[in-house]
């Protein structure tokens, strides 16, 4: 079964359950309008991004219908927090419907790898528990594309707000529990 309140640790990562502590960390990695270049948006003020932490670290959405599994990635050798992972979720379990995705790493310390070992993981854990994984990502953000891959999902025809889905579905042997 996955777990939303589990970490974890890979390689190079220690994969953290948000909690609004982490904003401070946090701010400063994800304080760059470059990450907002397919996305959208600007950065967020310190307080904002202290709020959002705050709601995502409840782990449900206000009406119960989605489990909100969402951590802060830290470098291992560095010790710094780098950028976030997440993963919606529907509360009626696999069959309700796919698992959305997602990952944020700092501009610093893009381009060695941290997103596809983060995200491979995830999708990993996620995959084992009977859940179809989806991440919508804009057709010309190929570095995310790259991630996906890796992760071993694999482009639709669907898109979304001007986003690819991007699908990966369980493995044909019965789930097993991940590990810890």
């Amino acid at each position: 079964m996955f777990d939303p309140e589990a970490g974890w640790v890979t390689s190079r990562l220690e994969v953290e359950p948000l909690t609004a502590a982490h904003s401070d960390e946090l701010f400063d990695p994800l304080n760059d309008a470059l990450l907002h270049t397919f996305v959208g948006g600007e950065p967020l003020t310190r307080e904002q991004l202290t709020a959002r932490c705050r709601r995502l670290a409840v782990r449900r959405s206000p009406d119960g219908s989605e489990v909100w599994a969402n951590w802060a990635l830290r470098e291992r050798g560095s010790g710094q927090v780098i950028g976030t992972l997440q993963a919606t979720l529907p509360a009626g379990g696999p069959s309700a419907g796919f698992a959305e995705v997602a990952w944020v790493v700092a501009s610093r310390w893009q381009g060695v790898g941290l997103a596809k070992e983060a995200a491979s993981e995830l999708l990993e854990r996620l995959v084992l528990s009977g859940w179809t994984v989806a991440a919508h990502i804009h057709p010309r953000h190929l570095a995310s594309q790259g991630v996906a891959r890796s992760a071993a999902m694999v482009p639709t025809t669907i898109t979304q707000d001007g986003e690819t889905r991007w699908l990966r579905t369980p493995a044909r042997t019965p789930p097993r529990t991940p590990p810890l």
